[in-house]
């Protein structure tokens, strides 16, 4: 019987590709679980934190930083405008685009998942090299820019 960690050798999952999917999904279900104990899934963490680091993105923008639909990020906004965690308000010079900012509370559920990621991401690289965290770090941005 194989484990989840050591597939037999003849295993035709047994590949790096399945691999990083495994692990993105491991890590992306983690989070679901956790950030859902404060109310938030883990796209709209990732809005949140992409409006922390640049505020006044547009929605095109803040979905190309999240890997979603316009579509999609416009569902996610409208959620956490619902919700008060974002207010959105015309481009000073582009009137038509809609800009999105952090609301306080916004910033305080933001800093709440700041510590449940940081505790996933820690539980990641500690699973890999506790020694040395940067090593999963660069090994995957080494795989990302190796695709490209």
């Amino acid at each position: 019987m194989s484990s989840l960690i050591d597939p037999p050798m003849d295993d035709t999952y047994r590949s790096l590709g399945y691999a990083l999917k495994r692990a993105q999904q491991a890590l992306r279900g983690h989070l679901d679980t956790k950030l859902r104990n404060i109310g938030l899934t883990t796209p709209q963490y990732s809005v949140l934190a992409g409006l922390e680091f640049s505020e006044g993105l547009s929605g095109a923008e803040l979905a190309r930083r999240a890997f979603v639909t316009p579509q999609t990020m416009q569902a996610i906004i409208a959620t956490l405008e619902r919700d008060g965690l974002v207010k959105r308000m015309a481009h000073p010079v582009h009137g038509r685009v809609l800009t999105t900012e952090l609301t306080p509370d916004g910033r305080s559920a933001l800093r709440a998942a700041h510590e449940i990621v940081a505790n996933a991401e820690s539980l990641a690289r500690n699973a890999v090299a506790p020694g040395d965290p940067e090593i999963i770090y660069s090994a995957l941005l080494r795989i990302a820019e190796a695709m490209r």
